[in-house]
């Protein structure tokens, strides 16, 4: 329920406020003087976008405030999902800043246009001419019927199945693109892996052999090198290991006189030790090197293939053909195998589409159910308004499944009596568009669970006894909902439980519109001047007289 309702900067408004009751509260003005740029504004609170072309002054930032009590709506949960304060009264925010800058709060909290406007659905309903084209769209049609249905159970299971079908539908066809794909390449991804696994190719094979290849490519120099090294170090009579010997005698002999002396003996012990250790290794190297023609050959020609298949393959390193091999193995390996996997996805495809189709018939079934009810009860009130031969029915066509279910829903109306009903938006006059939508309001308003209805000169085409009768519903419906009324009827306008009046001010430089909470004296003036005019007799008077006291 909207509690204080206030507009600063925003078109022809300064500065506006209003506190509407909890019951049925009536808006009236001149035409022109401001009715619909409050709707604007409350528009903006539910998420609609801005434009800066609204500002008062243009210097300056325009700020929406609405403040709602939302305790007895259930909305806790929507707040702790999207992480907001919850608090029995909402305060909701817009403010466009003189840049063209917009931005939503929800107490206090910066939200995203999107958020507003699933809280403002649940807190508003507005009745506006642009509802009264969106009533011939079939998905609007389908909302009505299945609020007036209680689908809410089948929808939600519907949905979730056609998501799940949805989902697999994507998961088939992206297999079978890539089956296609790999049929395609399949017999060049066979004869690419055949290639490389030929080769059986080791990790760090290549290093491996690129140093196997140079020792063999030097092998009479390296022998012939590390012969001469052995030769001047072991020669029996010259060589340095004899020579050594020699002077190790020495070196015993003064290592007995201080420790510096001690030290260095014990260096030379260690020298002639590792050069012991490197005459063995070298002579090991040596007789290990051979000069292997054919050994050489075949190493040269397994480096050769490895060499041409990086070439081929654009890669730079054995690890990186190994690594295709690996990639063309699992290839071929899901090509084999894929005709199976999808096999199976293609069977739980039409296990989900059966589920999906049941569940549509069961939506679909609970809809038709109340196809009579429905038309039933909007045909009686649109009788209550002065139709007495007006008509509805409601056609049904199934469809492919949507999100919504198998079902395209139209509504037919015809006002007259003979004339056969036809889709609402072909037959409808203004006055008795007014008078369907409000019908419906009026079926739905407890359905839907709408804390406040905006009612947006919804009496326009009608008078008399109708536009009573119509007033009595909207008082009817404000037993349970707040009402807020836009009308240009006398007879409406008397039957609120307060009246506002907006008016133009046009004492400063620049007109301002305005609202203002009439009392008991000034509502008799406007409703007498609603019956016949700026200077009001003295009949107008009694007449509204009349129709406050009743």
């Amino acid at each position: 329920m909207l509690t204080n309702l206030s507009i600063a900067n925003y078109a022809l408004i300064e500065k506006l406020e209003m506190k509407p009751c909890p019951g049925l509260n009536m808006i009236t003005g001149e035409t022109g003087a401001g009715k619909s740029i409050m709707l604007g504004a409350v528009g903006l609170l539910l998420g609609n976008r801005a434009d800066t072309k609204s500002l008062y002054n243009e210097e300056k930032k325009c700020i929406i405030e609405g403040v709602f009590e939302v305790k007895n709506y259930g909305l806790k949960p929507f707040f702790e999902q999207e992480e907001l304060d919850y608090e029995t009264f909402c305060i909701i925010r817009r403010e466009i800043s003189p840049s063209g800058k917009s931005r939503a709060f929800i107490n206090d909290t910066p939200v995203k246009l999107e958020t507003l406007k699933v809280l403002g659905k649940t807190l508003m309903d507005i009745h506006s001419q642009h509802e009264n084209l969106l009533l011939g769209a079939s998905s609007y049609q389908l909302s009505l019927l299945d609020a007036f249905a209680k689908t809410k159970e089948e929808k939600t299971r519907f949905k979730r199945l056609f998501q799940d079908y949805v989902a697999l539908q994507k998961n088939v066809g992206a297999l079978e693109k890539e089956m296609v794909n790999l049929q395609q390449e399949s017999d060049y991804n066979q004869f690419q892996l055949e290639e490389l696994s030929s080769l059986n190719l080791t990790s760090g094979e290549q290093e491996q052999l690129e140093s196997e290849e140079e020792i063999l490519n030097h092998a009479e120099e390296i022998k012939a090198k590390a012969l001469e090294a052995l030769e001047l170090l072991d020669n029996e009579q010259m060589g340095a290991m004899q020579l050594l010997g020699s002077a190790k005698q020495h070196f015993n002999f003064l290592g007995k006189f201080g420790k510096n002396l001690a030290d260095l003996e014990q260096r030379f012990q260690s020298l002639i030790i590792e050069l012991k250790d490197i005459l063995q290794s070298l002579s090991a190297e040596e007789q290990h090197v051979e000069v292997d023609v054919e050994r050489s050959e075949w190493v040269r020609e397994r480096l050769s293939k490895i060499y041409q298949l990086q070439k081929k393959h654009g890669v730079q390193s054995d690890e990186a053909l190994i690594e295709l091999t690996s990639t063309l193995a699992d290839k071929v390996f899901r090509a084999d195998h894929l005709e199976e996997e999808l096999s199976k996805k293609r069977a739980e495809l039409k296990t989900a589409e059966q589920a999906l189709y049941s569940a549509g018939e069961q939506l679909s079934k609970k809809r038709m159910s109340v196809f009579k009810d429905f038309s039933k009860e909007i045909q009686q009130l649109l009788g209550q308004l002065g139709m007495e031969n007006a008509k509805v029915e409601i056609l049904r066509k199934e469809i492919p499944a949507n999100e919504s279910g198998i079902d395209e829903i139209d509504i037919l109306f015809s006002a007259n009596k003979g004339i056969p009903a036809q889709p609402i938006g072909q037959v409808a006059s203004g006055g008795e568009f007014s008078r369907l939508m409000f019908a419906i309001k009026f079926v739905m308003a407890d359905k839907m669970a709408l804390p406040t209805l905006i009612f947006d000169e919804i009496d326009t085409g009608v008078s008399g006894e109708v536009a009573l009768q119509m007033v009595r519903m909207m008082q009817k419906i404000a037993e349970n909902h707040q009402v807020i009324c836009i009308s240009h009827l006398a007879q409406v306008a008397a039957k609120g439980e307060k009246h506002y009046f907006v008016f133009k001010d046009n004492s400063a430089k620049r007109t301002v519109s305005k609202i203002k909470l009439l009392n008991a004296e000034e509502r008799l003036l406007e409703i007498a001047k609603m019956i016949s005019g700026s200077n009001p007799s003295a009949t107008a008077f009694e007449n509204a007289k009349e129709l406050l006291n009743n």
